[in-house]
């Protein structure tokens, strides 16, 4: 440059600066107009070499950034030749020390930006990376410059970059580098296909693809103007719908989640709204590809004839949107949007809609909200993402199939978490995602269990020799079990064919296939280890393919979503174990010969849950477990019975807390009868004595109680007519002998009268304990209830059922003058004082009607009797031996009732300290034990008296219970 003008540029007067500025503009745009291009570098040249100069004085590298501003103005556009040689260093001030540096290095670059327009997009990786530095910067001036900057690049890109092409091979050449040097990063995708030319990727100036990695490096910073700067410039970019930034969103979509939490309120706003866009955005994707499906679909049945495209591994995705005609291009640059929106537009609309032909990854971008579920991650990136799993849910069902198993441990324990937001979007997703999987086809079963005569069912204009499998397959309507053998053999192939056809043809969006883009990107980070979300592509022109809803059932993994299911059955959340079984229950009724078997690893702990603290998880467990048991063998539900009598053995606290609310839900799920023959078919061989009797004495009372056992409290009683019932009465007797008043009951329940009155003989041999004299108490107050109403209005037909009065006097002859005494006989002297009695006949009636009309020759009553004797006799001897083998009892303890032997009382050893025993007052009688009124006044006689000593306390007891009373020995 001129000398004069050299010195003025290095002045120390800015204005003097200034004024050399405008001086080389004017110098330059001459030597333009000469094409004097050697004169302009050395001059370039020479002003790099004054402000890259660390060792320069302020004003002298202040002077070289002016002139080099006023060079790119003389030369407008035509400085991209030259940018090369400049663009680098004027970049490297961005990063100086000195303030003034970083300004004017800035103001420098936007008058360079502002005449070279689209040729700077060349270099715009570079200096996006020197403006994302500069957006923290700590002065404002330096700041507001890089805003202006940054502002002026927003315009050129949203104007330019989808179709400028550099003019000038030195910036091809530029481009051409960078591509070289940044190939291992590249994210390779043809953009061009959205522009109305016939462009090609490798020669716009401006590379999406290029610019992604960048990006990606940068998502994951800390500063929030760093962060403000990014979301800035992603909003510009998806503003663009010819980039079609959206399907690079898996690259930085884990980083922009976490702007969601950033303390600036403003970078949060701005990210949320972003990430609505980007929603926005799949949904409308996601709905034009349906569209295009159908569209797709309905044109094949328009034209059988026309060749379909031939989709493998690596085109399966891409065979979604690009004709037959497209394949096997060398697309070196001659493929244009214009040739693929002619084959995507609707067939005589003319109409191009938008969204059309643009790939998302749905695989990938499922697998970065499914990393956002755990407790690491803030609670609004949480919720955001159970959202759009949500929304996913609605649009793009079938991509989420695979993913199932993964999002079962993700959304069941967030459906109990504390933050309502949370809780809220995962009982949404949840409640989607059951839906989702209960819609889906059942499994088809395997071909050896097939019926080879079924035919698949086709409509009429679907061709015979060759049907299409989606018009061969129906949907099963919503009254048909899915459970059912029918439903599933319904939904099996119809020959050897279609199982080949599964077997070889590969499906696009399984768990081992994951999406493939032959002529596009590759797979993201996120992605390379994530399940495929593609949806199934259109059938290969291959003999009898599967249909798409069985393709989508195969993605289905039911064995690995069972397993996560299980593993919910650990949470301390009730919510969250509930939702597991109901998603096992649902599981089962699809496929309940595919999971759940009674042999699987899962059955046990099915069974543990029945210890559960929750009532609401036991009902659940046991409708699940009765479902399993219903479509399994005879021989299975056995073991299921088993196995739970064996839970109440070593689990008391269990059959004592639970045990009829799950022998009830068993009844309410299941055959009433199965499940009370089985459990008296396991019991009456049951060694553990005790046991025996206490859960016959538990199922006895719910026999008698519960709701849902009436109509098997019917059948029992009609075993005049039925002989099943008689069948049943007699199983349910024989186990039921392990419990003498439960046996009583039952005879009463079925009226057989005489053969309850022939038992009563039987008592008179047996050990009278307490537990029997309570039960027979309970017994009593039974008889009083509606249960027995019939018997008690059988009371006023004495010639029909003279044994019934023998039975109950029997009974009142059991028990001690207690409450239920006096119930029992104010109960049987109403019956007398109105003079039924009376007219009983003398002889003994007819056994038919005496008997209910039961037969001797119909059931053997005597064998049952002799069964009872010896079952009884095994319980005493156990109870003997357990005696002796116990250490020796208190001598005030009660001692028990022996067989009336003898008439003189049972003598005890005189206790030490005992007193006087008072009087028997006779004329109330004695409570029975379980009255609380037997307890209060026990405690008023201790306060009455004081300090009661063992003896009298023995004596009141046995006055309570109506046990004979004896004095202390005297000598």
């Amino acid at each position: 440059m001129d000398t004069t003008v050299a010195k003025q540029l290095v002045d120390k007067i800015y204005e003097k600066r200034k004024a050399a500025a405008l001086e080389l503009e004017k110098q330059i745009r001459e030597c333009h107009q000469q094409s004097d291009q050697r004169r302009i570098t050395q001059i370039i040249e020479q002003l790099v070499d004054m402000f890259s100069n660390p060792s320069n004085p302020l004003h002298i590298r202040n002077g070289g950034l002016i002139g080099l501003a006023g060079t790119a103005i003389a030369l407008g556009v035509d400085v991209a030749p030259y940018m090369e040689k400049f663009v680098e260093p004027v970049l490297a001030c961005f990063t100086d020390p000195e303030n003034r540096i970083r300004y004017f290095s800035a103001e420098c670059l936007y008058n360079i930006a502002k005449v070279s327009k689209g040729e700077v997009l060349v270099y715009f990786n570079p200096i996006f990376d020197a403006l994302s530095k500069l957006a923290a910067d700590s002065e404002l001036s330096v700041k507001n410059g890089a805003e202006l900057l940054d502002r002026l690049l927003k315009d050129i890109v949203a104007e330019t970059a989808s179709v400028y092409i550099p003019q000038y091979p030195e910036t091809e050449r530029i481009r051409d580098l960078f591509d070289s040097q940044e190939q291992s990063i590249l994210v390779t995708y043809p953009d061009d296909r959205s522009l109305g030319e016939n462009v090609s990727v490798q020669k716009k100036a401006f590379s999406l693809a290029r610019f992604i990695p960048l990006l990606q490096d940068r998502i994951y910073v800390i500063s929030p103007f760093t962060r403000s700067y990014l979301v800035s410039w992603i909003t510009v970019l998806d503003s663009v719908p010819e980039l079609e930034l959206i399907t690079y969103l898996p690259e930085f979509l884990d980083g922009l989640l976490k702007y969601l939490s950033d303390p600036t309120e403003d970078v949060r706003v701005a990210t949320e709204n972003i990430l609505a866009d980007f929603l926005r955005e799949i949904r409308d994707v996601s709905m034009v590809r349906q569209r295009k499906e159908e569209h797709d679909e309905s044109s094949d049945l328009r034209r059988p004839d026309e060749k379909l495209p031939d989709i493998t591994m690596s085109h399966s995705e891409r065979a979604l949107f690009i004709p037959e005609s497209d394949f096997g291009h060398d697309h070196d640059g001659e493929f244009s949007l214009k040739d693929e929106h002619k084959s995507e537009d609707y067939r005589g609309t003319g109409a191009l809609v938008p969204g059309q032909g643009v790939r998302i990854d749905y695989a990938a971008i499922i697998e970065i909200l499914i990393q956002q579920l755990d407790n690491q991650h803030d609670e609004i990136q949480q919720s955001t993402a159970l959202r759009w799993l949500a929304e996913f849910l609605t649009f793009v069902p079938d991509v989420m199939v695979p993913f199932t198993p993964r999002l079962i441990p993700a959304i069941l324990p967030n459906l109990a978490h504390h933050v309502p937001m949370i809780q809220s979007a995962a009982l949404r997703t949840n409640k989607l995602l059951m839906n989702v999987i209960q819609n889906l086809p059942g499994p088809v079963e395997s071909l050896p269990r097939q019926n080879t005569t079924e035919k698949p069912v086709a409509p009429a204009s679907s061709p015979a020799p060759n049907p299409q499998p989606s018009r061969q397959i129906t949907v099963q309507p919503p009254s048909r079990d899915a459970s059912s053998p029918e439903s599933m053999a319904d939904n099996q192939p119809s020959s050897s064919t279609d199982k080949t056809t599964l077997t070889q043809r590969p499906r696009s969006g399984t768990m081992q296939t994951t999406v493939t883009e032959s002529s596009s990107r590759p797979q993201s980070r996120m992605s390379s280890n994530s399940v495929s979300g593609a949806p199934p592509p259109p059938p290969a022109p291959a003999p009898t393919p599967p249909s798409p809803v069985q393709e989508e059932a195969d993605q289905f993994n039911y064995q690995a979503t069972v397993n996560e299911l299980t593993i919910q059955f650990l949470s301390e959340h009730e919510q969250t174990r509930v939702t597991a079984l109901k998603w096992l229950i649902m599981l089962h009724q699809k496929a309940p010969k595919k999971i759940l078997a009674m042999d699987d690893g899962t059955f046990p702990a099915l069974l543990k849950t029945l210890s559960d603290s929750s009532e609401e998880v036991i009902k659940h467990d046991l409708q699940l477990l009765a479902q399993i048991s219903s479509s399994s063998e005879e021989s299975y539900f056995k073991v299921f019975m088993m196995n739970l009598l064996e839970l109440f053995s070593t689990d008391r606290k269990l059959l004592e807390a639970r045990g009829s609310l799950i022998i009830r839900q068993l009844c309410l799920n299941l055959n009433t009868e199965r499940i009370y023959k089985t459990f008296a078919e396991i019991l009456e061989k049951e060694e553990d004595l005790e046991f025996a009797s206490d859960i016959v004495q538990k199922l006895n009372m719910i026999l008698i109680t519960s709701p849902e056992l009436a109509e098997f409290r019917k059948r029992l009683k009609s075993l005049e007519t039925r002989q099943d019932g008689q069948a049943l009465f007699t199983t349910l007797y024989r186990s039921w002998c392990h419990n003498p008043v439960a046996v009583f009951s039952l005879c009463l329940l079925a009226q057989a009268y005489e053969h309850a009155s022939n038992l009563l003989s039987i008592f008179a041999d047996l050990e009278i304990t307490v537990p029997l004299l309570v039960q027979v108490d309970k017994l009593v107050q039974l008889i009083e209830s509606p249960v027995f109403t019939y018997l008690r209005l059988q009371l006023l037909e004495p010639e029909r059922y003279p044994y019934l009065f023998k039975c109950l006097y029997g009974l009142l002859m059991l028990l001690p003058q207690s409450t239920a005494f006096v119930s029992l006989r104010n109960r049987l002297n109403a019956v007398n004082s109105a003079g039924f009695l009376h007219i009983a006949p003398k002889a003994i009636p007819n056994p038919i009607t005496s008997r209910s009309k039961l037969g001797r020759d119909e059931i053997k009553w005597q064998e049952l009797l002799n069964h009872f004797r010896a079952l009884q006799s095994k319980h005493e001897k156990a109870r003997r031996q357990d005696l002796g083998n116990a250490s020796s009892q208190d001598d005030i303890t009660i001692t028990p009732l022996s067989p009336p032997v003898s008439a003189k009382p049972p003598m005890r050893r005189r206790v030490t300290g005992d007193l006087p025993v008072p009087p028997i007052i006779p004329q109330k009688p004695a409570l029975s034990p379980l009255n609380p009124k037997a307890r209060q006044n026990g405690l008023l006689a201790s306060t009455l008296h004081g300090a009661t000593a063992p003896g009298v306390m023995q004596q009141r007891t046995r006055r309570t219970l109506g046990l004979p009373v004896v004095g202390p020995r005297k000598g």
